[in-house]
């Protein structure tokens, strides 16, 4: 009963946050949900990186920030396929009134949202790596874009959204904390032992 009412108060959240922007709206956030889009955005962060700390650091953050990604990925598609909920553009009662953009219905399935998993785990991540006020607020205003680009093209509730962006928070938070760890261990220079001769 709870969980019915869960579900019926998120299709009505779905329905007022999708309403029909226009054409200029509908290809501005079209634009933004496309991951390909952002590819100069993550090539900049790895750059700020590079530029910053180097070859070794950027291999790391690399390696860890990739982990997450895929980790985020694969769990997202993991409750889609074994606690499947049916997108907002694929439910019977409601999928004649939400708003589509150029014939986009995405899959079957959207119990989390794999791009607010994904983009909230980059933002809490480089956030912590770069710790730089205006660049925390401007990351998580992307991330932020970014979810809300799936329920403003209708795949998406926005309880959906919300699991992803706690997915992400955590993935993030536990990859900085591996990557701190890391750190420890590669950049740490090993102790110095001293030969002690005795005078006799």
């Amino acid at each position: 009963m709870v969980w019915q009412s869960l579900l019926d108060i998120d299709k009505q959240l779905l329905l007022a946050l999708n309403g029909d922007g226009g054409a200029g709206w509908d290809t501005f956030f079209y634009i933004i949900s496309a991951r390909l889009t952002w590819v100069p955005l993550y090539a900049a962060i790895l750059y700020a990186v590079w530029k910053q700390w180097g070859w070794r650091r950027l291999l790391w953050v690399a390696v860890v920030l990739g982990l997450c990604v895929g980790a985020a990925d694969q769990i997202c598609n993991f409750f889609k396929h074994f606690t499947p909920k049916f997108r907002p553009t694929h439910t019977p009662d409601i999928e004649a009134f939400v708003h589509t953009v150029r014939g986009y219905r995405g899959g079957l399935y959207g119990t989390v949202s794999a791009h607010a998993a994904i983009s909230f785990a980059i933002a809490l991540f480089t956030a912590r790596l770069f710790r730089k006020r205006w660049y925390t607020v401007a990351i998580f205003g992307w991330a932020l874009l970014l979810a809300y680009s799936r329920i403003y093209l209708g795949v998406h509730y926005p309880m959906d959204i919300l699991l992803g962006t706690a997915l992400g928070l955590g993935l993030g938070a536990g990859a900085f904390a591996l990557f701190g760890r890391l750190m420890k261990r590669v950049e740490t220079p090993p102790e110095r032992t001293e030969n002690i001769s005795s005078d006799k």
